[in-house]
């Protein structure tokens, strides 16, 4: 850890709820977070140390959805302290995992889980970082991939856009020359509606992919629903494959179209 200079921006990086896998893929980069010291100052990590200088910020990261009134309040303040922010991670950029509380009854989960449901206050409903302030950019994954991140982080010392592919898994399935799990083997896969950014990881070792980098920039899902079930997903299987790791951000694509037919 190094204390901020004056003259190098300054990166804080924060947790809302979540489960640190994305903040440990930063620590990940060793190497390249050796050399990334030496041109930004870490003035918040409390992953990494404990040290903490004032803000402002010049980039803010950001893990973890809001699923609290705490989180709402802090997510505000974070917003105001960073001049970018950047939301890190399926839960932050999509309500993550445990967004599947917004298809369900929280008040019965809290009463059934805790012996004193007093003692917890929670928001019904788990939503990503940009549902309550202004993001600058997002960087999808569970976890995020760590050639991604420093792209964002190299980016953002460069002053432009980070260079991000909105394309979907199929892409990156052709470009390491991947057989199509669903054409060949009749697998049922998520990859021509997923953000690229895994290096198509599942179908490379012959499963579908399962959607942990949320819906790319173009989904198009009345088509990919129909073969899904021609591939043996039933409903409630279809509904289970794309409520997983970013929960609520397919269903907000009109997921469900039972009565949708393969076209030839």
């Amino acid at each position: 850890m190094t204390a901020p200079s004056p003259a190098a921006p300054t990166l804080a990086v924060f947790k809302l709820a979540s489960c640190d896998g994305c903040q440990l893929t930063l620590l990940d980069c060793e190497d390249e977070l050796l050399a990334l010291t030496g041109r930004v100052g870490i003035a918040h990590f409390l992953e990494a140390s404990g040290a903490v200088a004032p803000g402002p910020y010049d980039l803010g990261l950001v893990e973890g959805s809001v699923t609290t009134p705490d989180d709402a309040r802090r997510i505000r303040e974070i917003r105001a302290r960073c001049r970018v922010l950047v939301t890190i991670g399926a839960c932050a950029t999509a309500g993550g995992i445990q967004a599947l509380r917004n298809f369900a009854d929280v008040e019965e989960f809290r009463r059934t889980v805790y012996a004193r449901p007093d003692y917890i206050e929670t928001l019904a409903t788990s939503t990503p970082v940009s549902a309550h302030v202004d993001v600058d950019f997002e960087l999808r994954g569970c976890p995020i991939d760590r050639g991604q991140l420093l792209e964002v982080l190299t980016a953002f010392l460069a002053g432009r856009r980070p260079d991000v592919p909105d394309h979907s898994v199929c892409f990156q399935c052709k470009r390491r020359g991947t057989v199509c799990v669903t054409v060949a083997h009749g697998t049922p896969c998520l990859g021509p509606v997923t953000h690229a950014g895994c290096g198509a990881i599942c179908p490379a070792y012959g499963r579908g992919c399962y959607g942990c980098f949320g819906p790319s920039g173009s989904v198009n899902l009345p088509a990919s629903i129909p073969l899904l079930h021609r591939d043996g997903l039933e409903d409630r299987a279809t509904e289970r494959l794309l409520r997983t790791f970013n929960a609520a951000a397919f269903d907000g694509l009109d997921a469900c179209h039972e009565d949708e037919e393969v076209r030839p």
